[in-house]
């Protein structure tokens, strides 16, 4: 993940504590805004959203921060409702804290409502305006016809309670990619439940996002404004977009390609590549980070054989119970999970001792199950590239290295063994290998436990 920026703290007329963070080199400062929800800390641990800050901080200095009553910020009382008014008086003392005379600002989804309401009420604070799938109004009105119908919003909000950081509770409308990604929803309900105060805290938030009309506002944003939107949104897309465009002065409206109302799912290069052009004047390819780390891939021993004798439900639910397994063993060893293939996982580390450590608990783990695992460990330079996916040779090693391994067997390359000398981690010398298409051959050791 990399360093991430210290928390710091701005204080407001009235006594409460706003948490910020700033991150990056500037000018320009550039701040972006979560929807009246936020943890600036625990976002850092979602790859998904770590990459989309570290691209917006290569345009400049980035400033988030939490508003009161989430996060990090101080808490609202149990009655109290953070008007828009009060949200844009945060971030006004977050910015004269971080010393940002003028910011670009940054908006995406609901948060839109609080740039807007920002941009119009404080115009010699903001330099320009980026609006991505962003509306004025949510809620259907006889002069805004393509909102969403206000008893439906006040049934979603009515069963918001036993919902709080489900799958249900919005991301399946502003991230239907991203529900396909199991590691993405889990760390996205985590960040639901790090954020706001229990269900009430998510039921003032959901009012205020469904229920806000900033149309009147539109007239009065003077900064240079980016409208964006992808062309299969169906949360907040095209006619929000075009109607934020046509009431906007100047504004720039752009179609991308897509189905996520949600910056942090689906591509987001395409919105990070438009912003960054309007934002500096030029296009920069996102480079894929190169990092040091170790690679493990696992595979569940005899599946074929299994499905046979148990048949699909049974085999569904054990696989289930498998995967689960083989997660909470991520996240005790503090592993990211970088995919699955087939009845496998792949993860990585970015400490081969605690890499192994995991491979032997997963395999201890998953016997109460009934099964058995095969475990590959490499250690090397990897491409992190702009998906999250994990790509180069020590990628390609450690799956030809778990092919190689015997049931219940850890198998990990001589880099990996050499890594770890003076651990106490004993080994078994397996021989020299040929792994298929990698050059020369392979020294591998089994884990000893």
């Amino acid at each position: 993940m990399g360093d991430i920026p210290e928390t710091r703290y701005a204080k407001t007329d009235d006594g409460a504590h706003v948490a910020f963070q700033v991150f990056g080199d500037g000018p320009p400062d550039l701040v972006f805004v979560a929807e009246g929800a936020s943890n600036v800390e625990f976002a850092w641990e979602i790859p998904a959203y770590d990459r989309v800050f570290r691209r917006l901080a290569s345009f400049g200095r980035l400033i988030r921060f939490d508003t009161r009553g989430s996060g990090l910020s101080d808490p609202l009382g149990r009655s109290e409702q953070l008007s828009l008014e009060g949200q844009a008086k945060d971030m006004l003392t977050v910015l004269d804290a971080a010393g940002a005379e003028r910011a670009a600002v940054v908006a995406n989804s609901g948060s839109g409502l609080l740039a807007i309401f920002f941009a119009a009420s404080y115009p010699n604070r903001i330099s320009s305006l980026v609006l991505d799938g962003c509306y004025a109004r949510l809620a259907r009105a006889p002069d805004y016809p393509w909102g969403v119908p206000q008893e439906m919003l006040e049934k979603a909000i009515a069963g918001l309670e036993g919902q709080v950081g489900s799958v249900e509770h919005g991301l399946r409308y502003s991230a239907p990619s991203a529900v396909k990604d199991p590691a993405f929803v889990a760390q996205w309900q985590r960040r639901i439940r790090s954020t706001l105060s229990g269900p009430a805290g998510v039921r003032r938030l959901a009012e205020t996002l469904a229920f806000s009309d900033v149309r009147p506002l539109l007239r009065a944003v003077q900064a240079p404004t980016l409208v964006l939107y992808r062309r299969g949104d169906r949360y907040a897309g095209k006619p929000h977009a075009v109607y934020l465009a046509e009431h906007i002065s100047g504004a720039r409206l752009v179609e991308l390609v897509g189905e996520d109302n949600l910056i942090f799912a689906g591509n987001s290069d395409a919105d990070l590549d438009e912003m960054d052009e309007f934002l500096t004047g030029s296009r920069h390819a996102a480079r894929a980070d190169r990092v040091l780390a170790t690679v493990l891939f696992t595979d569940i021993v005899g599946s074929t054989e299994h499905l046979a004798e148990s048949g699909d439900r049974k085999w569904r639910d054990l696989l289930d119970a498998h995967d689960r397994t083989i997660r909470r063993q991520l996240e005790r060893f503090r592993g990211r999970e970088v995919g699955t293939r087939g009845d496998g996982f792949v993860a990585t580390f970015d400490g081969p001792g605690r890499a192994i450590e995991c491979g032997c608990a997963m395999r201890d783990a998953v016997r109460a199950l009934g099964l058995e695992i095969r475990v590959g460990l490499h250690t090397g330079e990897i491409e992190v590239r702009a998906d999250d996916e994990v790509a180069g040779v020590a990628v390609h090693l450690a799956a030809r290295i778990e092919h190689q391994a015997s049931a219940s067997e850890v198998l990990v390359s001589s880099t990996v063994k050499d890594l770890v000398a003076g651990s106490g981690i004993e080994f078994a010398d397996r021989g020299e290998h040929q792994l298929k298409g990698v050059p020369g051959t392979w020294r591998l050791f089994s884990v000893v436990s």
